[in-house]
């Protein structure tokens, strides 16, 4: 019989195999509509199926405290969100999208380890060999930041990585609704400020398909990490869930013919390697 700690390992690959899925979709939107207004869409359209979920299942409504934790979680991944399409639209992509997944993953291993305690010695090792690997998926190899890719690509990482603690504290109220809660906080957030800025609101009729999958795909990667968080340690959820990018590379080479830089071929190995340390 599979461990615990095995079945959060599988449920964190399955958030990163879907998160990565639903950013390739949503990359591939923004090629066709503005940025800013499929993000919006997709949240809409994430929160909605969330709704039917809970609906269906039954889920009972979470308490106050989960509640807060929600939209506290979709207001971080809110800043996460919006520092990284600012970062990729005005600084470098080989930078920006690295260092902001890095730090993301480094903020839940640091709360981790106040709150759970030192992991055993293979774990720590699997960690750095998957912060690593996260690098070399994400990036290109071109390191010369400027101040303002910093800047960006740190707040980025702080909104990704208190996204992972706060939606893993609000879901040990409820799995359906808290996540719809968060959902709803950044979309009306992400609202205001397309009104605010009379950016348009809506997406392009055709890039609807794609944000449907992108807003899908997100639900479920979602779903899965807050699964992989209540079998295992956050921390160990949140590490393998930030392998995403392997799965956007992945993507691009079968659908886009994009090849695999030197650096993301031993990305990938470095993904292996990390995902067999931590499940051991």
């Amino acid at each position: 019989m599979a461990s615990w700690s095995s079945i959060a390992a599988l449920f964190g690959l399955l958030a990163a195999a879907s998160w990565g899925t639903g950013d390739f979709c949503g990359g591939l939107a923004t090629k066709r509509s503005p940025g800013y207004s499929v993000v919006t869409a997709t949240e809409f359209v994430g929160a909605f199926l969330l709704i039917a979920l809970a609906l269906i299942t039954g889920e009972a409504w979470p308490d106050g405290r989960s509640i807060w934790f929600s939209i506290a979680a979709g207001l971080a991944g809110l800043l996460g969100l919006g520092s990284l399409y600012q970062g990729l639209a005005v600084g470098r992509m080989g930078v920006i999208a690295p260092l902001s997944a890095l730090i993301g993953a480094v903020i839940p291993v640091a709360v981790g380890l106040f709150t759970a305690g030192w992991p055993d010695r293979m774990t720590l090792i699997g960690f750095a060999v998957a912060l690593l690997a996260v690098w070399l998926l994400a990036g290109t190899g071109d390191f010369r930041p400027t101040r303002r890719d910093l800047i960006l690509a740190g707040l980025a990482g702080i909104g990704f990585g208190f996204y992972y603690v706060l939606v893993a504290y609000a879901g040990e109220g409820g799995l359906y609704w808290t996540l719809t809660i968060a959902r709803f906080a950044a979309g009306i957030a992400f609202l205001l400020f397309l009104l605010a800025t009379r950016r348009p609101l809506l997406p392009k009729r055709s890039a609807w398909g794609l944000v449907g999958v992108s807003g899908m795909a997100d639900v479920g990667g979602n779903i899965f990490y807050l699964l992989a968080t209540q079998f295992g340690r956050m921390d160990v959820a949140a590490v393998l869930s930030s392998l995403f990018p392997g799965m956007t590379v992945l993507l691009a080479r079968v659908f886009l013919d994009e090849r695999l830089t030197r650096l993301q071929i031993v990305g990938v190995a470095a993904a292996l390697i990390a995902v067999t340390l931590i499940a051991g």
